[in-house]
Formats: C-alpha cells, sequence, structure tokens
C-alpha cells in the first residue's frame, strides 16, 4: 500500500452473502469498529467468481451504510476457481532477483484460465532454515478480468481499493492474531462455504498447502431437498433448524488409501485432474459411509439420512488433502472449522472421530477487541466463524 493506514474494511463476497469487517488499530491491538453481513444477490457470484459487478457493488453499498462503516479503504480478497489460482512451491534458495525472474517462469507455466492477460504476485514465505537448500514461495495467479471486476465492485460500493488479497493468506493473519499455535503446530483450517470449500495447511502462520474443492452448504441443502422431496428453501430452513449429526456416526475408520502388502498404490494428488469413475483403484470401495442415525428425533434422523451420502464424500475429501500432505512427509495436529456451512450440529465431532484428530470450531474474534455500536453480542456468537476472511482482510494494516 502506498501509506500506512490505521484503519481499513475488510470483505469477503461469498456467494451467498456479503461480509464486512471493519478494523482499526489502537496501538498493536485490533478493534472491530463495524460489522455488517448481507445476502449475496441472486445470480451475481458462484463459484467461478463475481460477474456481476453492478448488483455486488449495489449490495456491498447498502451493507456497509447499514453497518455503520465510515473508513474508505477497502482490503478485499479475490476467490473463484475461474478468478484466481493459489499455490505454495519450493524453490532453490536463490537472490531476491534472481526469485523474480525465476517466479516469471513459474507463474507462465502455472497459468490455468482461457485468458491469456493475468495479474500475478509472490511472496517468500517464513524461512524456519535459512542454511537449508530451498525455500517456500506462494504465488497468486489472476485473470485481468477478475481483478477488473473486483476494482468495478468497490467503485460502485463507493469505497477506494487499498488491497487485493487472496484467502488462503487473510487466514494467515487472522490465525496469527487469534491463536497461540507456537511456531511449529501444523493445523488445517476447513472453510465450508455455499458452494466451495477451502483446505489450507499451515505451519503456525505459515502456508504449506492451499487447496479448494467444489462441496459446500449448497450439496447438503440440495440432498435434502431431493430426498425429501420439498423446494430447496425449505430444504435450507430444515437444514439450519432441524439437521443433527448423531453421536453415532463418524467412527474412526481405516485409512482408505492404504493398500494391501502385494498392491501398489500412488499418493493421491489433490491437484492432478480427475481420474474417472472407471478409474478409480479398488481401494476407493473401502471408503467409510455414514453409520445409521441413532437420535431420537425422528425428523433430525430423515434430514441426517437424506445428506448422509454428502457428508461422507466431505469427510474423504478433508481426509485426502491430509493423507497427500503426510505423504510428503507432513503431519497435522488439528482441523479447524469455520464458514457458513461449517454451522451444521455435530459436525466438529463427527469430523474429529472420523478423521482421529483434534477438531474444533475456528473463533476469528478471539484476541480482537469488539467496538461495533450496530451489533448486538448474539450476532457475533451465531455468525463469528463466517468473519474469518473478512476479519484476516482487516488485519491487512497490522502486517
Amino acid at each position: 500500500m502506498a501509506k500506512k493506514l490505521n484503519s481499513v474494511l475488510g470483505i469477503d463476497i461469498g456467494s451467498r452473502s456479503i461480509k464486512v469487517a471493519e478494523i482499526r488499530g489502537q496501538g498493536n491491538q485490533p478493534v472491530v469498529s463495524a460489522l455488517g453481513m448481507i445476502d449475496t444477490p441472486e445470480g451475481a457470484v458462484d463459484h467461478t467468481g463475481v460477474f456481476n459487478a453492478e448488483a455486488v457493488g449495489a449490495a456491498l453499498k447498502q451493507v456497509c451504510t447499514e453497518s455503520g462503516v465510515s473508513v474508505s479503504n477497502v482490503v478485499v480478497s479475490i476467490a473463484g476457481q475461474a478468478s484466481v489460482l493459489v499455490r505454495t512451491l519450493e524453490v532453490p534458495r536463490m537472490s531476491s532477483s534472481e526469485l523474480s525472474e525465476h517466479m516469471q517462469w513459474e507463474i507462465s507455466r502455472n497459468i490455468p484460465f482461457a485468458e491469456s492477460t493475468v495479474v500475478s504476485d509472490f511472496k517468500q514465505l517464513e524461512d524456519e532454515d535459512p542454511s537449508s537448500q530451498n525455500m517456500d514461495v506462494v504465488m497468486a495467479i489472476s485473470p485481468q478480468s477478475a481483478v477488473d471486476t473486483i476494482v468495478a465492485c468497490v467503485k460502485k460500493a463507493g469505497k477506494s481499493l487499498a488491497a487485493i488479497d487472496v484467502e488462503p493468506l487473510s487466514f494467515a493473519r487472522s490465525l496469527q492474531v487469534s491463536q497461540d499455535l507456537g511456531g511449529k503446530q501444523v493445523v488445517c483450517i476447513v472453510d465450508v462455504g455455499h458452494k466451495t470449500t477451502a483446505i489450507n495447511i499451515y505451519k503456525g502462520t505459515k502456508l504449506l498447502m492451499p487447496r479448494q474443492v467444489p462441496i459446500g452448504g449448497e450439496m447438503f441443502t440440495t440432498a435434502i431437498a431431493d430426498a425429501l422431496m420439498m423446494p430447496a428453501k425449505e430444504a435450507e430452513n430444515l437444514k439450519m433448524t432441524r439437521a443433527e449429526i448423531p453421536d453415532s456416526a463418524g467412527s474412526v475408520v481405516a485409512n482408505p488409501f492404504a493398500a494391501p502388502a502385494t498392491q501398489q498404490l500412488t499418493p493421491y494428488n489433490p491437484f492432478a485432474d480427475p481420474v474417472p469413475a472407471a478409474e478409480e483403484p479398488a481401494a476407493a470401495a473401502a471408503e467409510p459411509t455414514a453409520m445409521p442415525a441413532q437420535v431420537s428425533d425422528p425428523e433430525a434422523i430423515r434430514i441426517y439420512n437424506a445428506m448422509a451420502s454428502v457428508l461422507d464424500e466431505f469427510c474423504t475429501e478433508i481426509r485426502r488433502s491430509l493423507d497427500y500432505f503426510r505423504s510428503k512427509g507432513g503431519d497435522v495436529g488439528k482441523v479447524m472449522l469455520c464458514g457458513g456451512g461449517a454451522k451444521l450440529k455435530g459436525l466438529p465431532e463427527f469430523l474429529e472421530k472420523s478423521l482421529g484428530m483434534p477438531c474444533e470450531m475456528y473463533d476469528p474474534m478471539k484476541n480482537v477487541s469488539l467496538g461495533a455500536k450496530k451489533v448486538t453480542p448474539d450476532f457475533v456468537v451465531d455468525h463469528a466463524q463466517e468473519f474469518a476472511v473478512a476479519v484476516g482482510n482487516g488485519l491487512h494494516i497490522f502486517f
């Protein structure tokens, strides 16, 4: 940024809702001075990114007014499968000028978009061992059109763009402020959105592996709507008010990727192209299915059974990410959940049993003072996990 700011508005534009968090610095202490959320205009954002800047900008302007936002500078994250690629790389140790030249080559060969005009950036990650032969770098690539759309959203809302960031680094800033992780603790942040889920692994606050999968809260809703033959709106309401994962679900199971002694099995690579169903290894048949529901509420049983297959698929994708990370020599200490889709009752307990490791809800408001006048404590309690990216973007001024 051109100048040091002591206040900024963090913005998270999701496919279901737009979140804003105004962050001010009081000494070394971040303070949330405004917090707001509004439904994303229908059809304006999907899993590929933002494509209706006019509608999104108008909604953003409305939520800023309603939540009492007073700062003009904003930091917004760009997201979506057709809008940004974020990847971590291990490269040979080199000077800054050599790294810049090398990363231009890395970026040119990693462009996944049909559009050839892109905006890119990279950053060397925290050095754990300055004497090692290699170093870690994170790079981000976006089509120029996707960046222009984000800029148009901000302009329509009457705000000034201070920075465009990516969600994995927003989480890293949030982690540094809210968690006492120690330098070597490895955690997996699972951000369950409406259409997609981000699975990011960090060592302390250093991004080790970012990944996004096309499973989100909408798939649970659709499964309920299809199984119980009801409109999506009614299914969404049932999911939020009555759905519950029973205690009997999610028992620890054997590693579904472990092969018999006579079989050679290559570790799953979540970044590789999908394998056709006919070519899936036989070991995949060993993946667990959710256990029958054992709850007293018949309606909760019906809802759970309707979404059980999606829940299994969701859990499998997290397990695959963890197993891939382990295949590269890493290990994860715990999983932390955030995002609107993570509010499904019983989800942390289910994942803890299924994955065989601690799993808890992530609180981005921890160690952040709340001074927002138009926000009630109940709102913060109910929606804290949904503001992780917005708060992380607002914390930009501290880094």
